[in-house]
């Protein structure tokens, strides 16, 4: 009988070197930047079509989420001057520097936007504000997702195809729940906690359908955990936000409960990902199993290339 293959690595040292990123600083800061995101678009839509209460809620929960996202951001590295060194120079090939790009003018617009909507003062350049800080909404929505699978990461780096798409949509099924809170004029928002709910819930089961083996990293330990809870929030948030449409007694009440489940179900998504991401960091079997299996079917095409066809 041959044991089962237990993989380690010399002095039991993980392969790669997992990400120094603290907790809560960087799931914090996944999360609000996408409530911030999201409010921003939604806040400047609010704006064009003459919703002022739901315009007021998304530049001040953008304005929000921008600024303690930054704050996180900064406590992570530890010292203000490490994240301005960030824009000393602009980078393309580089989703860090692409991201502090964003965010700081994503972050400058949303805050004088908001500024103007608690003052009264230059509503007009409000509204320019505002439209430009929606513009950076969507990219700043998905390039933390882009900046984890650019990383060694095993199981962040082979779900680059759905990690956009899973941070999209929890970005808008917490963005529009936030929105939720501007009662009578909340209809759009909660459309887009809807929606963003649902692409949220197919992008998650996609990619630990399609990441093979790293997927594991997903489903046990706390990540697993933390993803199940995140599920069961963003689906009760979902079914009540879809019931809260159609109240008539009691409305506000379902609504604000289903606004903080769907918020919940996005802020433990992010943290799921992260937590998964740094498991599989440690583990020597994330990186071993996917590289040998990428082998073997390099060497498999390149037999069927080389063989002759038969007759």
């Amino acid at each position: 009988m041959v044991p089962e293959a237990d993989f380690r690595s010399y002095y039991d040292r993980a392969i790669i070197k997992p990400p120094v990123w603290k907790v809560p600083d960087v799931p914090t800061y996944l999360y609000l930047g996408g409530v911030a995101g999201v409010s921003a678009v939604m806040a400047a839509l609010a704006d064009a079509s003459g919703r002022p209460l739901l315009r007021r809620v998304g530049r001040l929960a953008a304005a929000f989420g921008a600024t303690v996202s930054v704050g996180a951001l900064v406590h992570d590295l530890g010292r203000p001057t490490r994240f301005l060194n960030m824009l000393r120079v602009f980078k393309p090939t580089s989703p860090l520097s692409v991201g502090s790009w964003i965010l700081a003018p994503f972050g400058t617009l949303a805050g004088a936007t908001a500024a103007s909507e608690l003052t009264g003062v230059a509503p007009g350049l409000a509204r320019l504000t505002g439209a430009g800080a929606g513009v950076l909404g969507p990219a700043l929505t998905t390039y933390t997702a882009v900046l984890l699978a650019d990383t060694a990461v095993p199981a962040w780096h082979e779900a680059y195809r759905e990690l956009p798409f899973v941070f999209a949509g929890s970005a808008l099924a917490s963005g529009g729940a936030v929105g939720m809170l501007a009662g009578g004029e909340a209809g759009p928002a909660r459309r887009i906690a809807v929606t963003g709910a649902v692409i949220e819930l197919g992008a998650t089961a996609a990619l630990e359908r399609r990441v093979g083996p790293v997927a594991r990293a997903y489903r046990t330990g706390r990540a697993g955990t933390v993803l199940r809870m995140a599920r069961a929030a963003t689906l009760a948030g979902t079914i009540g936000t879809v019931l809260a449409g159609r109240l008539r007694r009691r409305q506000r009440l379902v609504s604000l409960v289903s606004a903080a489940l769907l918020n919940a179900g996005s802020a433990a998504t992010r943290y799921g990902i992260f937590e998964g991401g740094m498991a599989s960091a440690r583990d020597p079997e994330y990186t071993v199993v996917p590289q040998r299996q990428r082998l073997t079917d390099a060497q498999g095409a390149a037999t069927t290339r080389d063989d002759p066809a038969p007759r």
